[in-house]
């Protein structure tokens, strides 16, 4: 396979992998052998085994980094920081692409940055959207509402008040209170039902700091 023809095979996408070289009439290993090698010469980059994306000037798409986290772990979804800032639930930049996965936590250094992965319970991976990213891409990422609680369950302490104020959320009407319940209930676990809690009273007291600032400014 000559570099022309990868570009015509995968051009268009922002990512790639091995197995879509392999199909018809090929040898595996030269294939894998001239993948190593436009590697080594800045042609590729390598995120995981397997896992590929062109680089510049050849590389039409840049890949979404939600787009790549959902790529290095299938059974994974984006969550905790990076979706609560995602959603601007918290004021900070996030560098590291987080998700929570049933598979094994772990973390990837690539080219393209750093993605952390955390474990969860099978019986907890819910809550979840396929959300557009822009460029045609989509990824699962958490509802709001589950990327808090995700969060706070992983945590030591995350349900109580000290830990919540912490986190200098912000723009909590934008929470769906009543889904926010039902997610918490849903998973079983009395330290979610009291995150969930806490967070009802810090929206009352952000609703009720809003109209101070109303009635100051009137």
């Amino acid at each position: 396979m000559k570099f022309k023809e990868l570009l015509r095979i995968v051009g268009d996408a922002p990512l790639f992998e091995t197995g879509l070289l392999l199909a018809g009439d090929v040898d595996p290993g030269n294939v894998r052998r001239q993948l190593s090698r436009w590697t080594r010469a800045g042609k590729l980059a390598q995120l995981r085994r397997g896992l590929y994306t062109l680089a510049p000037p050849y590389q039409k798409v840049k890949p979404h980094p939600f787009l790549v986290a959902n790529r290095l772990v299938t059974a994974s979804y984006i969550s905790l920081p990076v979706a609560l800032a995602h959603y601007g639930l918290i004021p900070e930049y996030v560098p590291v692409v987080t998700s929570v996965t049933t598979g094994r936590p772990g973390t990837f250094e690539t080219p393209l940055g750093r993605y952390e992965f955390h474990h969860i319970k099978r019986s907890r991976f819910y809550g979840y959207h396929l959300l557009e990213i822009g460029a045609g891409q989509q990824a699962f990422v958490a509802l709001p509402e589950k990327a808090l609680l995700d969060q706070l369950y992983l945590q030591p302490g995350g349900d109580a008040l000290p830990y919540l104020r912490s986190l200098r959320l912000q723009n909590l009407s934008r929470l769906n209170v009543e889904l926010l319940q039902q997610l918490a209930e849903r998973a079983a676990s009395l330290k979610l039902e009291r995150a969930a809690a806490n967070i009802v009273t810090l929206i009352a007291e952000e609703e009720d700091d809003y109209e101070i600032l109303s009635e100051a400014t009137s």
